[in-house]
Formats: structure tokens, sequence, C-alpha cells
């Protein structure tokens, strides 16, 4: 069994920064890429970043040039640097990552519970 386990979220204030970790956990042979996901109320689920085993990272344009993605392969963690934070940055973000468990070269997508963000004054 496979674990996703975030943690960081919390109130900020606009212009403040949060730090989320994610760890993977369980029967794991290798995580092809990691990534972070948000939603807000009444919104569909939406890319935030994501970074590959190895290769370029990937943001959505509403998060580039504040927000940083970054992963220790070692310990199956990845974490998300949110900088510069704004009011509709306000969501339960999720992490997720591509893991292969049995067989090498099959990898399932696994989420995370959530954490909620929320940038208020």
């Amino acid at each position: 069994q496979v674990q996703l386990v975030e943690s960081g979220g919390g109130l900020v204030q606009p212009g403040g920064s949060l730090r989320l970790s994610c760890a993977a956990s369980g029967n794991i042979i290798s995580i092809r890429t990691m990534g972070w996901y948000r939603q807000s109320p009444g919104k569909q689920r939406e890319l935030v970043a994501t970074i590959p085993s190895g290769g370029r990272t990937i943001y959505a344009d509403s998060v580039k040039g504040r927000f940083i993605i970054s992963r220790e392969s070692a310990e199956n963690t990845a974490y998300l640097q949110m900088n510069s934070l704004k009011p509709e940055d306000t969501a339960v973000y999720y992490c997720s990552a591509q893991i292969s468990r049995i067989t090498p070269s099959v990898f399932v997508t696994y989420w995370g519970q959530g954490t909620q963000v929320t940038v208020s004054s």
C-alpha cells in the first residue's frame, strides 16, 4: 500500500510564503512524476506544478515566478515553495505521484488527502 501525506498548509497574509511537503511511503519501487494540484470551491482541480524524475518542471501560468517545486528523490518527497501569495491562491492543495509498486514499468497515480491553504488578511 502507498500513502501520500501532505503538510505545511495554513493561513497566511497576502504577500506571505508557505512551504508544502508531500511524503510518499509504502511499498515503492520508483516514482516517476510528482506534482501539486489545487481545487477551490466551485472550481475544477487544476495543475499547479509538476516535476519528473529527470526533466523539466512545469508550472501553471498563474504561479510562474512565485512558486517553486522540488523533490528529494532519495526520500520520496516533494515540496512546493509558495511565495508572494495572493488571495486567489486559496485552495486545497493536493499532491500526486506516479508510482510503480509491483512491476517496475507500470506506474499508477496516487493522491494525497489535501492540505488547505488560505491567503487572507
